[in-house]
């Protein structure tokens, strides 16, 4: 197993750890309510009709769910991608338990290779899923492709970890970061800037973060300083 591998089996157990054991929107987890900033978008997309939403690395739909809720009287479908199977299973449940159902495309496939169709989405998130691609090259293709894939007006919403640690909380050892792409915060955030020109920055802010995570059944202390990134595609 390579380095590469061994990363998706841990990501892999992990996430099947907290869908196995929280539930959507009840407290104990990241899984109890959809991100704020994710949230604060729509009222910007309030005006429009039919909206298309792209979702990478959507999860159990913690915010997919309440964006169709959002938007159900407007019309809206939601491309939700995740290369988790147990994810989109609990996509499935919840979705027909909170009533979207019928707004709600689960995609199984890797972001790092998922096409994106061009001028086709008013609104791309991607929470805590760009730095799983397998590579930084893969990672400069996917953004591109975001860009491509967002109409004039629309909105992507990227919120990317940089300069991970994880420390075993028990023994207080330095562990190996289990993490595709672990990019120092400043090329980061250059990255991100020089993928999208010309587009209106709607939020950039870091926030240096830090909660505890379970690997192979043991408490660690995972910190990052999270980029939010929100950029608006200037119409021509």
């Amino acid at each position: 197993m390579n380095k590469l591998e061994r990363i998706r089996q841990e990501e892999k157990e992990y996430h099947d750890y907290c869908y196995d054991n929280y539930k959507l929107f009840e407290k104990g987890s990241w899984l109890n309510r959809p991100v704020r900033t994710v949230m604060e978008l729509v009222p910007i997309l309030s005006g429009l009709q039919d909206i298309q939403i792209l979702d990478l690395g959507c999860g159990v739909g913690r915010n997919s769910i309440p964006l169709a809720q959002a938007f159900i009287e407007q019309g809206v479908e939601i491309d939700c991608v995740d290369f988790l199977d147990s994810a989109l299973e609990k996509l499935e449940q919840y979705s027909k338990e909170f009533e979207v159902l019928d707004h709600i495309t689960p995609i199984n496939a890797d972001i790092s290779t998922y096409e994106i169709k061009e001028d086709a989405y008013d609104l791309i998130v991607a929470v805590s899923s760009l730095e799983h691609a397998d590579s930084v090259e893969s990672l400069r293709t996917v953004l591109q492709r975001m860009e491509k894939g967002t109409r004039n007006g629309g909105v992507n919403c990227l919120i990317v970890n940089s300069e991970v640690t994880e420390t075993d909380l028990e023994t207080q050892t330095p562990l190996e970061a289990l993490i595709e792409i672990n990019m120092n915060t400043n090329d980061m955030s250059k990255l991100l800037k020089n993928s999208y020109p010309n587009w209106e920055i709607l939020k950039a802010v870091i926030n240096p973060l830090s909660f505890k995570i379970v690997r192979n059944l043991r408490p660690v202390l995972l910190t990052t300083n999270a980029i939010t990134y929100v950029v608006m595609k200037k119409s021509v």
